[in-house]
């Protein structure tokens, strides 16, 4: 995608830790409905810059805080955007997309929205790669994001860990042309990235800190970030 290839002239691996790149790093956060009173004002006076806000799982699941936490974000001048926690072993990966645009995943040019993200990782109900081989797995992601993509012209980022990748994906490569990584690696600097990405776009850096929810990091600038929202 062209949008990608010019951030990538942007940004690189991000191997500053998160103290280092706090001058210059717009540092967000991601929530869910565990986070069920947020200060968004708060947020925004911490220097937080974005956040990503859990709307779906599966097929099954609406998170009854998504509203309320989108709107205080926006209100607050943060950019946001929606993600969903994949259930691979429910319904296929295009019904997930479509259920996670049908409850809050869209994304629109407007500058201020990311694109939505898929969650997918560690399955806290079961099986760690949810019952399918690496193939499958691969494939169940790519039809996720194909039928994002159609329904958007945007491809989503992916939350995952390097770990739970290269288990249950085999570590699959193919997706770094389209799809903007956002890697968890709770260190102080980030280890090895999935097959095919030189740098990853977000960075979860810990699941606490000042701020509710966990602790993110985009690698670029103030004014990449917006680039991004615009696609």
């Amino acid at each position: 995608m062209k949008w990608l290839a010019a951030l990538a002239l942007t940004l690189s691996v991000a191997s500053a830790s998160p103290t280092e790149k706090r001058a210059t790093t717009p540092y967000g956060i991601d929530v869910s409905s565990y986070q069920s009173s947020i200060n968004w004002s708060t947020v925004k006076a911490n220097g937080i810059q974005f956040a990503y806000i859990k709307a779906t799982e599966g097929t099954y699941y609406q998170s009854p805080s998504f509203s309320s936490q989108y709107t205080g974000a926006t209100n607050v001048g943060l950019i946001r955007g929606g993600y969903h926690f994949a259930r691979p072993d429910t319904t296929t990966g295009a019904t997930q997309a479509q259920y996670f645009l049908a409850h809050g995943g869209g994304w629109s040019a407007d500058g201020i929205t990311l694109p939505g993200a898929l969650d997918i990782e560690y399955n806290p109900y079961g099986a760690e790669c949810y019952g399918l081989s690496a193939s499958a797995m691969a494939a169940w992601v790519t039809s996720f994001s194909n039928a994002y993509h159609s329904a958007t012209s945007r491809y989503p980022v992916i939350y995952t860990t390097t770990d739970w990748w290269t288990t249950c994906t085999g570590n699959a490569g193919g997706f770094s042309n389209n799809n903007p990584l956002w890697i968890a690696d709770y260190a102080a600097n980030i280890g090895p990235l999935p097959t095919g990405y030189a740098y990853t776009t977000f960075w979860q850096y810990a699941d606490s800190g000042p701020n509710p929810g966990d602790a993110d990091l985009f690698n670029g600038d103030s004014a990449g970030l917006s680039r991004m929202a615009l696609g």
